[in-house]
């Protein structure tokens, strides 16, 4: 699975260290040089990590304190670069940072922290992706029941195609059985978007503990084999 960076700074020395340690743990890296500039990448890119120069590049800490509020990346990881003189660690991690890296930065170090770091980056991205699946779903509103067909499943919801309209915010529920397994889920959601072509996006709600696990453990076995390939995950979702 190859993750994808997002790195804020115009320090050479910085990026000298980084670039090569990231891409040794299949990190890939785009490295931004302006605030304004990531700001605008973060609104419509996903990255699982986000690398931010925070005292010594201008606007920097301000792109952190938004961080949280951009809907695609508000749950990224996220690293707080240092100087020493500026922003505490303590500071740092009130706003929401996972890591901190402090200037100057060894190669040890930098590699140490992104180690650490891996799990969590790769639990996200499965967190995120959207597995392309093609099945037969029922819809249970009121006293209505609605044949549909999935277009792609996440942890965290469903896009599917629905012949019926359904209201945005209303709660359906909804019933599946993942393809080749006899795991059948019976979910409660919540319609997040819905457009005139019959395109739905459904969010799950109150997930039982056993089926979130039953559904993550089928979404690792659907990610493996594009580990392998080197394929990035299918795009968006509900």
């Amino acid at each position: 699975m190859t993750l994808e960076s997002l790195l804020l700074s115009h320090d050479a020395e910085v990026v000298r260290v980084l670039r090569p340690t990231l891409e040794k743990l299949s990190i890939e890296v785009e490295i931004c040089q302006e605030a304004k500039q990531a700001s605008e990448i973060l609104i419509s890119e996903k990255f699982d990590a986000i690398i931010v120069d925070c005292d010594d590049l201008k606007g920097g800490l301000e792109v952190l304190e938004c961080l949280r509020a951009t809907p695609s990346n508000r749950n990224s990881v996220t690293f707080a670069i240092l100087n020493g003189k500026k922003t505490t660690t303590q500071q740092a991690f009130s706003m929401g940072v996972n890591f901190v890296l402090q200037k100057p930065i060894s190669t040890l170090n930098a590699s140490r922290c992104f180690h650490a770091a891996l799990g969590f980056m790769e639990r996200e991205r499965r967190r995120y992706y959207r597995q392309p699946v093609k099945m037969p779903v029922r819809i249970i509103l009121g006293d209505k029941e609605i044949k549909a067909t999935s277009t792609n499943i996440s942890e965290g919801g469903m896009a599917l195609m629905s012949h019926q309209a359904l209201p945005r915010g209303a709660t359906p529920g909804l019933q599946f059985t993942l393809p080749e397994t006899q795991l059948a889920l019976d979910v409660e959601t919540e319609v997040a978007w819905a457009d005139i072509k019959g395109h739905v996006g459904l969010r799950f709600l109150n997930l039982p503990q056993s089926s979130r696990e039953l559904l993550e453990k089928w979404l690792s076995q659907q990610v493996e084999p594009i580990s392998v390939s080197g394929q990035k995950p299918a795009g968006a979702g509900f």
